[in-house]
């Protein structure tokens, strides 16, 4: 019998912990290329960035798309978008998918244009309980609080979106049943309404956060015709959940407190419109019981500041100005 003479662990130790490493080095570095192959190959790298460091991968931009914003909307909270400079969503290079899902009364994941993706509703966190009934007193869409391209401005005077971001999906230079449309906060990629092979998904084969099995990420998220119409939870673990970043609320340029928060104008309001001039200003325009209110801001001379005029429902129909900044 030939004797075996077998290394000491700890002479052994240095050189697996290194071979890991670099194993662990080089899958951050494939997904890494794919989060980045998802954004470039939509068309969106000029506006876009993607930053990896630190076992993740920032999906960096001002949340601001450059498609049509806010028509249709009736139900409006008088929010507006503003654009939101150096927002960085970080998508975990490892993914581990859990078997609890998780809420959140703010963004689950983005989209390939850096626009935040939220649920489907708008009345706070759901619990595990809500995920499995159609919250319809809640659902943005059926109560109409969301534009044509499935988003709208939100408490922080943010866009996002709350369901299938529809104009986006048209802008998308590799638009496709196979093309990725956004990344959750789990590190899981989210597809449009169809299989990547462009099959029709059956009914019952998406979970309750409007995911399924892949064969290449382990996981995947969908869109959908019916509630919940986008993920609605998050199947994948992430240790730092409750840490994940919001759009900061607007602030006084002085730094005071913002623009009073928006209340939704009762039965909705008629003819809302946004529109935006060459020098920058941006306009949003809604009529109210016969009546004409809007907001209306302008960048000011300070870097990520804007000087606002407004005469909203909220505020008892007085014009109101101000410089607020991100």
């Amino acid at each position: 019998m030939t004797a075996l003479h077998l290394r000491p662990l700890t002479a052994v130790l240095p050189f697996i912990v290194a071979a890991c490493a670099a194993q662990s080095a080089a899958a951050h570095d494939d997904r890494c290329a794919v989060i980045a192959a998802s954004v470039e190959e939509a068309g969106f790298s000029d506006t876009v960035s993607v930053i990896c460091e630190g076992g993740h991968a920032s999906i960096v931009s001002d949340t601001y798309p450059d498609h049509e914003m806010m028509t249709g909307i009736v139900g409006t909270n008088e929010q507006v978008p503003v654009p939101a400079v150096g927002y960085a969503a970080p998508i975990p290079l490892e993914t581990t998918l859990g078997n609890t899902p998780q809420t959140r009364d703010a963004s689950l994941g983005v989209a390939v244009n850096g626009v935040p993706i939220y649920d489907y509703t708008a009345g706070g966190e759901m619990t595990e309980a809500d995920l499995h009934h159609h919250q319809t007193r809640h659902d943005t869409l059926t109560t109409h609080q969301i534009d044509v391209c499935g988003g709208h401005a939100g408490r922080g005077d943010d866009y996002h979106y709350h369901v299938k971001p529809t104009c986006m999906i048209e802008q998308m230079e590799n638009a496709g049943d196979d093309a990725v449309i956004g990344w959750a906060y789990d590190g899981f990629p989210i597809y449009g309404d169809n299989n990547p092979d462009g099959t029709a998904i059956a009914k019952g084969d998406l979970d309750v956060c409007n995911g399924q099995p892949d064969a290449t990420f382990g996981y995947r998220y969908h869109t959908s015709e019916d509630a919940p119409y986008i993920v609605q939870c998050l199947m994948g673990e992430v240790a730092d959940f409750r840490s994940l970043p919001r759009v900061a609320p607007l602030r006084g340029a002085d730094g005071g407190p913002g623009p009073t928060p928006g209340v939704p104008p009762r039965g909705g309001v008629q003819d809302l419109v946004f529109t935006e001039s060459d020098d920058g200003e941006r306009r949003m325009d809604y009529t109210y019981q016969g009546e004409a209110y809007y907001i209306h801001y302008k960048p000011s001379d300070r870097p990520d500041c804007y000087d606002f005029e407004t005469r909203t429902v909220t505020n008892g129909g007085a014009v109101q100005t101000g410089e607020y900044c991100r």
